[in-house]
C-alpha cells in the first residue's frame, strides 16, 4: 500500500511539474522534450539492457554470480521506462539511473533501507560460491568458512534442459 501511495503522489508530481514547465517553455518544446526523451529511453532499453544482460549471462557462464551486472541492467531499464514516461522529474530520476556514479549511490540508499538486509538474513553469513561444471556434475565450492559448514565439494547429479525428462 506504501508503494501505491508513493507512485500516485510522484505521478501527480510529475505531472504538476510538466504542466508548469510547458505553461514556461511552450507546446511544441514541450512534446518534443518528451518524445525526444521517450525515444532515447527506448533505444536505451533495447541496447543496453540487453548488453547488459549479455554479460550477466557470460559471468554465469564463467561460474560467477553476476548480482553487479543485474543491479546495472536493472537500472538502465528502470531508467529507460522512466525516460519513456512523460514528465520532467521521471526524465530526471530516468537520467540519475544513467549515470554510473548515481547508480552507485542507488545501490547503496536500498541497502541501507535493508534490501541486502533480508538477503543477509536468509544465509545468515556472507557467502561467494564459485560453480564447475565437470563431466555430468557440478562442485561448489564455498569461499567462506564457517563453523559447522561441511567444506570442500558437493557433488550431485543434474538433469540438462536438452535431456528428456523420463516419467514413472
Amino acid at each position: 500500500m506504501p508503494i501505491l501511495v508513493f507512485v500516485s503522489l510522484f505521478t501527480l508530481l510529475d505531472f504538476v511539474i510538466l504542466f508548469s514547465i510547458g505553461s514556461q517553455i511552450g507546446l511544441l518544446t514541450t512534446l518534443l522534450l518528451v518524445i525526444g526523451t521517450g525515444i532515447v529511453g527506448l533505444h536505451l532499453i533495447r541496447k543496453e539492457g540487453v548488453a547488459t544482460f549479455a554479460r550477466a549471462r557470460q559471468r554465469m557462464q564463467a561460474g560467477e554470480i553476476p548480482s553487479n551486472e543485474l543491479f546495472t541492467g536493472a537500472a538502465l531499464i528502470f531508467g529507460g521506462a522512466l525516460l519513456m514516461a512523460p514528465g520532467f522529474l521521471s526524465d530526471a530520476l530516468g537520467l540519475a539511473c544513467l549515470i554510473p556514479n548515481a547508480r552507485h549511490l542507488l545501490f547503496k540508499l536500498l541497502t541501507a533501507l535493508g534490501l541486502k538486509a533480508t538477503v543477509q538474513r536468509s544465509t545468515g553469513h556472507h557467502e561467494s560460491h564459485t560453480y564447475q561444471k565437470s563431466e555430468s556434475r557440478y562442485h561448489q565450492h564455498e569461499s567462506a568458512s564457517s563453523a559447522g559448514q561441511p567444506q570442500g565439494p558437493i557433488e550431485g547429479d543434474f538433469i540438462s534442459r536438452d535431456e528428456p525428462k523420463h516419467r514413472r
